[in-house]
């Protein structure tokens, strides 16, 4: 059912909440399942109203159970609930939580990781201007090479005493 964060058989989610319902409302509507140690509809911040959910806690599992199965689907304000086993809360902000340290704790491994990030930059535009000049001087080598064999070429096409010698040492041999 549900992954493996550790379910809280006594606590329920309840979702799905119409506007107008509060906590008086919500405890009696979950009251007939049993007695009940609390309920809760966390607010938003900037409306100052409910966030259309809550979640209420028995103090027995077996009542939150019946709850559950009798209240899960059923119509409350004209909207549908949704009734799950809540699961534990969690402080939001990676392992350690933003709760559990300092707004600027973060900041030296947000400037390690800056640093770093801006010297694999370095060595990647380095190691890019290192292969380009590399290139380039490969470039020049071939075109020396096809204009040292052009050259040859010209040379004794142009030059009649060099045409001569060449025939020469092609009758001697």
């Amino acid at each position: 059912m549900m992954n493996n964060a550790q379910v809280q058989k006594n606590t329920l989610y309840v979702g799905g909440l119409a506007e107008e319902v509060n906590e008086a409302i919500l405890h009696s509507a979950f009251i007939p399942f049993g007695d009940i140690k609390d309920v809760k509809t966390p607010l938003d911040q900037a409306t100052q109203k409910h966030r259309s959910f809550g979640f209420v806690t028995f103090l027995e599992r077996e009542d939150a159970a019946a709850a559950m199965d009798n209240m899960d689907g059923a119509e409350l304000y004209g909207r549908v609930l949704t009734v799950n086993y809540a699961l534990p809360e969690r402080i939001k902000g990676g392992e350690q939580g933003w709760a559990a340290q300092p707004i600027w704790a973060d900041a030296d491994t947000w400037f390690e990781r800056q640093q770093q990030e801006e010297e694999m930059q370095r060595l990647q535009a380095e190691q890019r201007a290192a292969m380009q000049a590399a290139e380039e001087l490969h470039r020049k080598k071939l075109a020396e090479e096809r204009e040292g064999e052009k050259e040859e070429e010209t040379d004794t096409k142009a030059d009649p005493m060099a045409l001569a010698e060449a025939k020469a040492l092609e009758q001697s041999s």
